[in-house]
């Protein structure tokens, strides 16, 4: 059987298969967070798909004490991480950077399997740069006449490995090791079968990793956002950034995938808790129906503090903006974010009521205590038709499903027979969004003129009525 008929010479029966009436949209992924920062373990500008806040710390290592120091500040994707994990983000896409420019030096740690003349017969080095692998502690043996034994100790994990020779230590090594990779020293392939052939006598530690690449810019920033223009998420956190700093370098990154098809949302923290900073500092970098700044900051407790009797710290707004984004990922696009619950333990401060209000007019994502902390209104900076954040997401939703349902009919006929297969695959996907009440109504109509067949378009004409969420109940009561 053949999907088209190509030539019919040799009698017999050909049959052609249209298969038009049977695509439909399938999944969209609504929930995806990208996230970019600094951290002393894992590959950088690499993305890195993670499900869990164990995953995270496997990848990325533990952050270290806040809030460091002027030159030093600390760590911040493994503790924005955990921000997004505690907001219920499930599936995040996760980039590492470093300012290369000021760490020129930084390194992997090392170690030297040698013999008893101290001549090098394999190196060891950390899977990735940075302070992390100084930790590793090593247990090595070599008894006389039986195979030599390594251990590799980080926190909990333990490592074993075990070989007569390097060649076969260094092979147990590469199979197994989640922390160094092994390779056989020498100048040349014959210098390096005659290091494995022998047995290692002396494990000695080299040169240390690090350091971080701590002190990220937004040169950095630029560099981490740039691998997550191509995947398929729907919310971007900068760790660490606020949009002072940084507000410029994830428009930017906006407007590029959008421009590309890749639509996203950023959420980003304010650079101050105070209400006038926010507005002069933060507020005047621009209005965006894509951009979402939270205020104020959060406390939570610092995991490397442990054994403290205060563990408790004031992090920056850029933290709330990752728990915030985490929430808004478990919501469905048309659910508000209005009144809705965080899980802060506490916030950085508490605005009356005038502030709340000044803010909300200078369209910043307040946090409130109420029951809990919740969120005041769930607005974007824009100042014109996507205020509300569920009305851009439900948008969104509705251009990712119509490229998808459009573009498996890319180069079939385009006569009204397939045109009218495409109406039907759009019409069901929209009635589905009126069905989930993201749609109020809509209309469509798949056209083309003869003019537009000869240059193979197909017209796909759309009016939405997206749904809006209650931001105010007004109540009248008449008394008799």
């Amino acid at each position: 059987m053949s999907e088209a008929i190509g030539e019919m010479i040799l009698p017999g029966t050909y049959i052609e298969v249209r298969a038009e009436g049977l695509i439909g949209v399938g999944g969209i992924a609504t929930g995806n967070v990208g996230v970019v920062g600094t951290a002393n373990r894992g590959p950088l500008n690499t993305v890195v798909i993670l499900g869990s806040y164990t995953q995270a710390l496997d990848t990325f290592g533990a952050y270290d004490r806040f809030p460091g120091t002027d030159t030093a500040p600390a760590l911040t994707l493994t503790r924005t991480l955990e921000q997004l994990f505690k907001g219920g983000a499930s599936t995040i896409y996760a980039v590492r950077v470093a300012n290369l420019a000021a760490d020129a030096s930084m390194a992997s740690k090392t170690f030297t399997l040698a013999d008893n003349a101290d001549a090098a017969l394999a190196v060891l080095t950390a899977t990735s740069p940075g302070t992390w692998a100084n930790a590793i502690a090593t247990k090595f043996d070599a008894p006389a006449g039986k195979p030599v034994t390594l251990e590799l100790t980080l926190g909990r994990a333990k490592e074993s490995y075990s070989g007569a020779t390097t060649g076969e230590l260094v092979t147990a090594i590469n199979d197994g090791s989640r922390v160094v990779t092994a390779a056989l020293a020498g100048a040349d392939a014959a210098a390096q079968a005659a290091n494995a052939a022998k047995a290692p006598a002396k494990l000695t530690a080299g040169a240390d990793g690090g350091p971080d690449g701590v002190a990220a810019t937004t040169t950095e920033l630029a560099a981490g956002l740039d691998p997550l223009a191509t995947q398929p998420i729907n919310l971007v956190v900068a760790g660490g950034f606020d949009a002072k700093t940084a507000a410029a370098t994830m428009l930017a990154h906006l407007e590029a995938t959008e421009n590309d098809g890749r639509e996203r949302i950023a959420v980003m923290g304010a650079s101050s808790d105070a209400v006038d900073k926010i507005i002069s500092d933060d507020v005047s970098k621009g209005s965006n129906p894509r951009l979402v700044l939270v205020a104020p900051g959060i406390m939570a407790d610092d995991a490397a503090r442990a054994g403290e009797r205060n563990k408790q710290v004031k992090l920056p707004a850029a933290y709330a903006a990752a728990l915030v984004a985490g929430r808004i990922a478990t919501l469905a696009p048309h659910i508000s974010m209005t009144n809705k619950d965080v899980a802060a333990d506490d916030l950085a401060r508490d605005y009356t009521r005038a502030e709340q209000k000044q803010l909300l007019n200078n369209r910043v994502f307040v946090l409130q205590k109420n029951l809990g902390i919740r969120a005041l209104k769930g607005i974007t900076t824009d100042s014109g038709a996507f205020k509300q954040l569920s009305v851009r997401r439900i948008v969104d939703f509705a251009k990712a499903g119509v490229r998808l349902g459009s573009n498996p009919y890319i180069g079939r006929l385009n006569n009204s027979r397939v045109r009218a297969a495409l109406k039907a695959t759009l019409d069901g996907f929209l009635a589905g969004m009126v069905l989930d009440e993201m749609l109020i109504a809509y209309t469509l109509d798949v056209s083309a003129t003869r003019a537009q067949e000869i240059n193979g378009q197909a017209i796909v004409t759309m009016t939405l009525q997206p749904t809006f969420s209650i931001d105010f109940v007004k109540v009248i009561m008449n008394l008799e």
